[in-house]
């Protein structure tokens, strides 16, 4: 449940889809108030045969969606193709530079739009639960390359004199500065990990402990059968906490004494 808008899961039969149906008349009849078919949709997975989309679509009263869209900025659901998935960010940022490609910058210039402007964009999917696809990461840090080196963004042409990597060195070290996404990607999911951690009572956390750790904490926890791609995005920073964490002593009785170093 969303702040207006309700997920209902249930299997694509003709029997759940009438059941469900049922339910719906039946709250409306007790609440009062009526659902606006004309906003709702019907999403089924890809081994749905066309006949079962138009039969399930009749029942409810609804019409057949091709993907569930976005609610609060980001994908209801991820597929198997991550890229296609977030491939929204990139066009976001190629759209802006494609109106400031005729104006003329000064390197002072591009360097503010660069951090302030473009390389916000993916920011904030990158804080909530999801690793953004290297292959995305890629491509956005390439766009931007030839923005900072003033190569055409239509034809790509023109040298890039330096790869991103260099780029991204801190300016104490002599360059300039640009984040490297990946690592910006990982230290963002990283801190939604820590939450895990030191606030073991919240909904998220007596969640993911249920699923993935019950007979433990987020730093011992496997990988699993299965795993939601919340979870292997998260799961993948655990590296980072075990290296970048250490014990507040205190009284001592929480410690494993024989699996701490």
């Amino acid at each position: 449940m969303f702040s207006d808008d309700v997920f209902l899961f249930f299997r694509a039969i003709e029997k759940e889809t009438n059941e469900v149906a049922s339910i719906l008349k039946t709250f409306e009849i007790a609440s009062g108030q009526a659902i606006n078919f004309d906003k709702s949709e019907v999403f089924l997975n890809r081994y749905a045969s066309p006949a079962i989309h138009n039969l399930l679509s009749n029942i409810l009263h609804v019409q057949s969606c091709e993907t569930t869209g976005k609610y609060l900025g980001l994908p209801s659901m991820i597929g198997r193709n991550k890229n296609d998935v977030f491939r929204y960010i990139k066009e976001r940022i190629w759209k802006k530079l494609q109106s400031w490609s005729h104006k003329s910058l000064s390197k002072a210039g591009k360097e503010t739009l660069i951090k302030v402007v473009l390389q916000a964009a993916p920011s904030y999917a990158m804080s909530v639960f999801i690793m953004i696809p290297s292959r995305t990461i890629d491509e956005i840090e390439k766009l931007l390359n030839s923005f900072w080196w003033g190569a055409n963004s239509n034809m790509h042409k023109g040298i890039k004199w330096m790869r991103w990597e260099k780029l991204a060195i801190s300016k104490l070290e002599g360059e300039l500065g640009f984040k490297n996404l990946s690592a910006f990607n990982l230290a963002m999911l990283g801190k939604q990990a820590w939450r895990l951690l030191t606030n073991p009572n919240s909904l998220i956390s007596i969640i993911y402990r249920a699923k993935y750790y019950p007979d433990g904490n987020f730093l011992n926890a496997s990988l699993g059968h299965n795993p939601s791609y919340t979870w292997k995005s998260l799961w993948s920073t655990q590296h980072l906490l075990k290296n970048g964490t250490r014990w507040r002593l205190g009284n001592g009785n929480t410690i494993p004494v024989w699996g701490e170093p």
